[in-house]
């Protein structure tokens, strides 16, 4: 792992700075060994309670990305993917629990 600062604000509360480095940690995650989708999903939800707005996002996604060489968008892309893969997967396995039903 890099030694870098996290882009922190200052007037964020101590929960706040837990939720962010949480999910920025996540981000590393992704990079360097690997998370689950739903435990990166977990981390991404605190941290846009703390970051909700799309060009505040953007902004620290470009901070972090110049000081650590990871980037926030992409990231969130793949965890995006990987959920419509998982909402796919439940779909088809609904579906043929369905079809099956039928049969009998």
């Amino acid at each position: 792992m890099k030694n870098y600062q996290y882009p922190i604000d200052p007037d964020w509360s101590n929960e706040d700075i837990v939720h962010v480095i949480t999910f920025l940690n996540a981000v590393e995650s992704t990079y360097e060994q690997g998370i689950h989708f739903e435990k990166f999903q977990k981390a991404y939800n605190q941290f846009k309670e703390v970051v909700p707005s799309k060009s505040q996002e953007k902004h620290m996604g470009k901070k972090f990305e110049d000081i650590s060489g990871y980037s926030i968008y992409r990231a969130v892309q793949l965890m995006r993917t990987k959920l419509k893969e998982e909402n796919l997967n439940k779909n088809a396995q609904i579906m043929n629990l369905t079809t099956e039903q039928r049969r009998k």
